[in-house]
């Protein structure tokens, strides 16, 4: 059986179409070792890594009520005032508890609870494959991103023993949206707001890359993009007050991530997987629209296997090694 590494960009409800594609990469034959996400791709990742198959993670996102991501705490429901005053005293409208609850129950369904439970055996003297799960989350605090478990050190706690579910919610702390997490720095002990990882990186695709011209696998990256052709591409957002604003401010930021790894030109191993319009926090998405989604992933990624080949890949990834190395010699 084939191994692959996986890398999961972030994007909300539009996650679901990182589902059909995984389905159509276990159709292929291939074996996920290590697995990576960001907000919506961290909650896929997770499940993943606890060893959900795609016929199981289609059958969760189909029973899923995903307005119930939307938990309101107390200040929320003061009329009229109780979102603005949840913004202004809790930094975020919703709590994001529910999301917490959902996946460590799914986690604990299979097993797994701390990263402890996600050793790989066969790499754990080595720290970048150590964990067959790593979440990325932004400290904003401190300007700085976080690949976790490893990176929850300094704060104060053993990477083992951080819960898996913890730091999904702290990758899909979307800003203003929910609340963020908070936690103290170990060595100066001030307050860190972590929120969303697509702050910093939204799509992580060269975590696993060791700098070998001959990886034993691919790293496969499974990008949620507006349209195939994201060079070409408009996106238009509806701009009627504040936090429309800054929901269209961070999709565009994330968007630019992504124009900018496709126009260096270092796509061949990426899955490209439109999202038909669904927008991130578009938590009312109806059951045809999810399923439209779910098709979406897959037909992309039956796309992308027609023509993969991995030891062209390789020989490519090698001229290009070789080619930066020249022209850091002459420089």
């Amino acid at each position: 059986m084939p191994k692959c590494d996986a890398v999961f960009e972030g994007g909300g409800v539009k996650g679901i179409g990182l589902v059909g594609a995984i389905a159509v990469t276990e159709e292929m034959g291939y074996e996920f070792v290590n697995v990576a996400g960001t907000s919506a791709g961290a909650i896929v990742a997770a499940l993943v890594a606890a060893g959900y198959r795609a016929s199981e993670l289609q059958d969760i996102m189909k029973s899923l009520d995903y307005s119930e991501f939307k938990d309101e705490g107390l200040l929320d429901k003061i009329p009229f005032l109780g979102k603005v005053l949840s913004l202004g005293f809790e930094k975020g409208i919703y709590e994001g508890a529910y999301l917490e609850n959902w996946i460590r129950e799914k986690l604990a369904a299979k097993g797994k609870r701390t990263f402890r439970d996600l050793i790989i055996g066969e790499y754990k003297d080595n720290p970048r494959y150590r964990y067959k799960l790593q979440v990325i989350a932004s400290d904003v605090s401190r300007g700085r991103l976080l690949v976790l478990p490893q990176d929850i050190k300094d704060y104060g706690m053993a990477p083992d023993d951080f819960e898996i579910a913890r730091a999904v919610r702290m990758s899909m702390s979307i800003p203003y949206f929910f609340e963020p997490v908070t936690l103290k720095g170990h060595e100066t002990g001030e307050e860190c707001y972590i929120v969303d990882g697509g702050v910093l990186s939204n799509f992580p695709i060269r975590l696993f890359d060791d700098g070998s011209p001959d990886p034993p696998w691919p790293t496969f990256g499974y990008l949620l993009a507006e349209d195939p052709d994201v060079t070409g591409t408009t996106v238009s957002h509806k701009i009627i007050g504040p936090l429309t604003l800054f929901a269209a401010l961070f999709s565009t930021m994330m968007e630019a991530h992504d124009r900018m790894y496709i126009k260096n030109g270092a796509f061949a191993r990426t899955i490209m997987i439109p999202t038909l319009g669904v927008k991130t926090t578009e938590f009312d998405l109806s059951p045809e629209r999810a399923d439209e989604l779910y098709q979406s992933g897959g037909n992309a990624a039956r796309e992308f296997f027609q023509t993969w080949n991995f030891e062209m890949y390789k020989a490519t990834f090698r001229q290009r090694a070789e080619r930066n190395r020249r022209e850091a010699i002459y420089a």
